[in-house]
């Protein structure tokens, strides 16, 4: 017993680091050849309380009707598979954690047997069953190591030395920035109390953006954390948060609210606590996982054997929402009178397809200019995106939103007003500055930067564009051949990660292609790109004034197919003379 889980320890050290990398895909679907897996059992305190990936493999899971009958061996280990990991889940929900462990191991060894093809139908099924795999193992260790009791479904409300030390903070001086958010919550809290009840999570947590944002929705910490909840850009869109030119969702109320939620709702079934799981919502799963396994011990008595060991801010973090819930549940006692909630919003929404600028639109409306921007805080622009979107406006103005919308020209948002600079060894920021006629605060302010005197070589720095002319970039110098390749010419500055970038490849393909044996570049050097040809497809030569949106709507394909097969990001340039794949619907 023993050796089977010093085996198993192993594999949850390596499946982690797996589970995190694929949890960034909005869905996970399980398809395979066999009979769905029943509805998972649970008790009725933990019946909402089940982790997002597995919610949303019940809902999902369906039958490949399009399994590929030529691949027998495959899709039969991959069924016994599948077969294994419900022997384990039924293992678990009895508490036999040892034969859950061994059953997970038997499933995860029979992947291991597995060797399919990128291109076979069984391939997503195979990555998202181990996904399921690294899942299910967290969590029983989880389980193992979570402190017992209270701690379990409850936020536990001490009043020891650091919890006491937040509460005089938000007392003295910080009083005027607690109270103000204790105002604003009530634009948004009847929302986010909805949506924990429907998770079953513990209402006392919608009052975590209190010490996150100060209930502020474009609040932007100098971790570059955007949102009521703080999200940085990569977890957001691991929860499903949309970001382009036009949009942030980390800035939408629901649908940052709805991402926390699953966010806290995973942290919490894998560490087992709430205290805990806060810390890691804070600073990260491995952060705190380092700390725990730091302690030497098998088990965590609570949050504050932790404490002490924790990144400052982390620590702290914990204590402000504790001394928040303390003032909140009795303000007299503590010295402070709350003022009165603001009201829900209330608003109707309206589909749109059409890029207008939200002043504008206010004005034909006869509405205050930032009464629109306020219900759509997510736009970065203040401005609608040029696709379909679903605009909140007030209650009864949606019949006058559509007819005001017909009598709009449509808007283009400006181009970011800065340049991009990547520092390059011995430059300082003063000198930066100098070199674009503008200030070491402007910049340090640009890029949400405390420490001006701290740049590294390879940094990216947004340079303002204010007193200087801003030229547009020349394209880069590209011979287009009728094989698929293309030749980029190196220009002064270029640099191999660069190059990668704007082509959307590797280093490692760059090289390779061009056999390499360094990463030094010379001014003039020809580099050849290689791009595969899509099935049924046929180039296209991009001309003066072309979008990629134009060109997918003037070949009828959607915007993201486009993106794709060309190897290119909402983010890329294309320039006049470049070939660009599209998909040939004669064919």
């Amino acid at each position: 017993m023993k050796n089977k889980i010093t085996i198993c320890t192993g594999l949850v050290l390596f499946l982690i680091g797996f589970f995190f990398s694929c949890s960034s895909k909005p869905k996970i679907e399980v398809k395979v050849s066999s009979t769905p897996p029943p509805q998972e059992k649970n008790t009725p305190q933990d019946s909402e309380n089940l982790p997002p990936v597995v919610q949303e493999q019940e809902e999902i899971t369906t039958l490949n009707e399009e399994t590929d009958v030529s691949e027998p061996p495959s899709n039969s280990l991959l069924e016994e598979a599948f077969i294994s990991y419900q022997d384990a889940q039924t293992a678990w929900e009895k508490g036999d954690f040892e034969t859950a462990l061994t059953a997970l191991d038997a499933a995860y060894g029979l992947l291991l047997k597995l060797e399919i093809p990128p291109d076979s139908p069984l391939f997503q099924d195979k990555n998202d069953l181990r996904l399921l795999i690294a899942q299910r193992i967290q969590e029983i260790y989880a389980s193992r190591l979570g402190a017992v009791g209270e701690n379990h479904q409850t936020i536990p409300l001490v009043e020891n030395k650091y919890v006491l030390a937040e509460i005089k903070n938000f007392q003295t001086k910080e009083q005027k920035s607690f109270l103000e958010a204790y105002q604003r919550s009530g634009l948004y809290r009847e929302m986010i109390l909805d949506e924990l009840k429907k998770a079953g999570l513990p209402e006392e947590l919608s009052w975590l953006p209190v010490i996150e944002s100060w209930f502020k929705v474009r609040a932007f910490s100098r971790a570059r954390a955007l949102g009521l909840w703080q999200f940085i850009s990569s977890t957001g869109y691991r929860y499903g948060l949309k970001r382009d030119r036009w949009i942030d969702e980390r800035m939408d109320p629901e649908k940052s609210t709805r991402a926390a939620v699953k966010y806290l709702n995973e942290l919490h079934s894998f560490f087992g606590d709430w205290t805990t799981a806060l810390a890691a919502y804070n600073c990260g799963e491995f952060k705190v996982q380092r700390v725990i396994r730091a302690q030497r011990v098998k088990y965590l008595d609570n949050f504050w054997d932790l404490y002490v060991m924790l990144p400052r801010e982390t620590a702290r973090f914990v204590p402000r929402f504790i001394a928040t819930l303390l003032i909140i549940n009795n303000p007299a006692k503590y010295g402070m009178s709350l003022p009165r909630p603001n009201p829900p919003l209330e608003y109707e929404k309206v589909s749109i397809n059409k890029a207008v600028k939200l002043s504008t639109l206010s004005k034909s409306m006869n509405l205050d200019n930032d009464e629109l921007a306020a219900l759509n805080p997510e736009l970065r622009h203040d401005g609608t995106p040029n696709y379909e979107y679903s605009l909140k406006v007030p209650p009864r103005y949606g019949t006058r939103t559509t007819a005001a919308l017909n009598s709009l020209n449509q808007w283009v948002p400006p181009e970011a007003s800065y340049i991009i600079h990547y520092v390059r060894r011995g430059q300082t920021l003063s000198g930066i500055a100098d070199r674009y006629r503008t200030s070491v605060n402007s910049i340090a302010r640009l890029n949400g930067m405390r420490r001006v005197h701290l740049i590294r070589p390879g940094q990216r720095l947004k340079i303002p564009a204010r007193g200087v002319t801003i030229q547009t970039q020349s394209p880069p110098k590209i011979t287009a051949q009728k094989d698929g390749k293309m030749v980029y010419s190196v220009k002064r500055g270029d640099s191999l990660y660069q190059v990668a970038r704007m082509f959307n490849t590797t280093i490692q393909h760059i090289k390779g292609l061009n056999n390499l044996k360094s990463n030094i570049l010379r001014v003039g050097q020809k580099l050849v790109i290689t791009s595969e040809k899509p099935p049924n497809s046929i180039t296209y030569k991009v001309k003066s004034g072309d979008t990629p949106y134009e060109i997918a709507r003037k070949f009828g394909m959607n915007l993201d197919n486009l993106l794709l097969i060309n190897g290119l990001s909402r983010r890329s340039k294309i320039y006049p003379g470049q070939e660009l794949w599209v998909l040939d619907n004669n064919h």
